[in-house]
């Protein structure tokens, strides 16, 4: 069973072609990064019109590289959401045109469940096995920090019950608008890991969240969950305050100037223009968002007495998180599984895995589905 995945929830267009949820045939993404790069972060409206350019060509090469036709597919995914409406909304519309005009089912798919199929579809690929269940899934990227208990019943019937996520800013969001104010490059993740290895991590004291796990009533009856939520403004703020406190403001007008003619700056051009504070600080703040990270999944993973620990999304790309996830999961004796790098981020891989136990289920959308911004994913 073929099944052709779309995805453009926020600034990538991608497209892919995986037979059976398992067998990775073509896998294409179009990034905007440069587009987006003179502004710190992703315009909807300049995401919105990169992806009707992409979209078309997108899927052609998926397809070619795929050594299918369109004709063979079996079914198309879309994201649904959540995500950007405007991102959205082309690439459900361009999947509808496919789904109608050639006839086959369509499928649609949220953009969470597929970065937590991102790791499900590789682990299939390598082993041919599927991960021990049930398990904690840390989704964690630029838009989204989120816990979710994931479980299956038969082989078509997935579970997701959200039991933390983000009280402000995702951990991404954060490493984002760290980078922008100290005036590197977009986006912020990447560029902070790479320039990170340079300071020392633990010479500035950073804050740590003082949010514990907490009981919340899921209903009028009095049933609640276990609540294991995080939050990053405070780091943020911290070093907006580091930066006041310590008078770099001109620093970091006079290294924004400096970097303002390269159109895509990699981090070698950046480190003449860093002093060992600004470096201790970008490995102090990095420190800071990891720990917090890992020490609360930790916790979450050993309370619910999981069998296995995903870890999916952009920040999932991370080589400290992974390197400090591996070490502390190691201790307390639970599996730890990561996707790729390339299918860290947004990719339509993930979404097209995603729709494969839908497939079976039969599951498909109507004509009528369109974009839901802040889609949920579970209870």
């Amino acid at each position: 069973m073929l099944i052709l995945g779309i995805e453009s929830s926020c600034d990538e267009t991608a497209a892919a072609v995986v037979r059976d949820g398992q067998q990775l045939l073509s896998n294409v993404v179009s990034s905007q990064i440069t587009t987006h790069m003179p502004y710190g972060g992703v315009v909807p409206e300049l995401a919105s019109r990169e992806h009707l350019r992409a979209i078309v060509p997108v899927v052609r090469e998926a397809v070619t590289c795929a050594q299918v036709s369109l004709e063979q597919v079996d079914a198309f995914a879309v994201t649904q959401g959540p995500g950007l409406a405007g991102s959205l909304l082309v690439g459900i519309t361009y999947a509808k045109a496919l789904s109608f005009a050639l006839s086959k089912p369509l499928i649609a798919v949220n953009h969470l469940e597929g970065h937590i199929h991102a790791v499900l579809l590789e682990h299939r690929q390598s082993t041919n096995a599927e991960i021990a269940l049930p398990a904690l899934a840390l989704v964690v990227s630029g838009g989204h920090t989120h816990l979710y208990l994931v479980n299956r019943s038969g082989t078509t019937q997935w579970s997701y019950q959200n039991v933390g996520h983000t009280l402000d800013d995702a951990a991404g969001e954060a490493f984002d608008k760290v980078a922008k104010l100290l005036a590197l490059s977009y986006p912020g993740g990447p560029i902070i890991e790479a320039l990170a290895k340079y300071g020392n991590p633990h010479s500035i004291s950073m804050p740590r969240s003082q949010i514990k796990a907490h009981e919340k009533r899921r209903n009028d009856v009095g049933d609640s969950q276990r609540r294991y939520d995080f939050s990053f403004s405070g780091i943020k703020t911290a070093v907006l305050r580091f930066v006041e406190t310590n008078e770099m403001r001109s620093s970091i007008e006079t290294r924004r100037h400096a970097l303002a003619e390269r159109s895509n700056p990699q981090p070698e051009d950046f480190l003449p223009q860093l002093d060992s504070l600004t470096l201790d600080l970008i490995a102090s703040f990095q420190e800071a968002v990891v720990k917090d990270l890992v020490s609360k999944t930790l916790r979450a993973a050993e309370s619910l007495e999981v069998e296995s620990l995903i870890v999916s999304g952009g920040v999932a790309s991370n080589r400290r998180l992974r390197s400090e996830f591996l070490k502390q999961a190691e201790m307390e004796g639970i599996k730890i599984f990561f996707p790729s790098r390339g299918l860290s981020t947004d990719n339509a891989a993930m979404i097209a895995a995603a729709a494969y136990p839908k497939l079976l289920a039969r599951d498909f959308a109507t004509e009528y589905f369109c974009a839901e911004a802040s889609l949920a994913l579970g209870a």
